[in-house]
């Protein structure tokens, strides 16, 4: 008689918490829409208000001409995260951006809404990276490239 402790597989995992319903490929894309709607609204919105924008984060120290490639990275990094495109590069990608941003404009942490703010974008670089991790889901280009 073997007494040795059996390690769960994924896929024994998976089948034992119900990842595999009818409901995870829908919860999937909702999620991966839920996280980016942010980034896509808030990119459309700088380049509604660039020159706000600008001067917003010249006044903390950032230089204006990088501006553009913040808009770039929030808006198409969102959209190729809702069409599940390349999606482990870009959550790692926007991981890193939500961090940087967070370090950059929240580090006040006197201020407890700073601080608020600081952490909501840690928690959003970790769902970034749990999306990394475990990749878009069925429905996804990535998953019609076979990636």
């Amino acid at each position: 008689m073997s007494t040795a402790i059996q390690t769960p597989t994924l896929s024994s995992v998976r089948a034992s918490s119900g990842a595999g319903s009818a409901l995870r490929p829908a919860t999937e894309l909702l999620g991966r829409v839920s996280l980016v709607a942010l980034f896509l609204l808030s990119g459309v919105g700088k380049l509604a208000a660039y020159q706000a924008t600008s001067g917003y984060m010249s006044a903390m120290g950032v230089p204006a001409a990088l501006l553009p490639l913040v808009i770039v990275t929030e808006v198409l990094g969102a959209v190729a995260v809702i069409a599940g495109w390349r999606t482990r590069f870009m959550a790692v990608l926007l991981a890193g951006f939500t961090l940087l941003s967070g370090l950059l404009f929240h580090s006040n942490f006197g201020d407890q809404i700073q601080m608020t703010m600081f952490l909501k974008n840690l928690s959003i670089a970790g769902a970034f990276l749990m999306l990394a991790a475990n990749g878009a889901g069925r429905y996804s280009l990535d998953v019609r490239q076979g990636r």
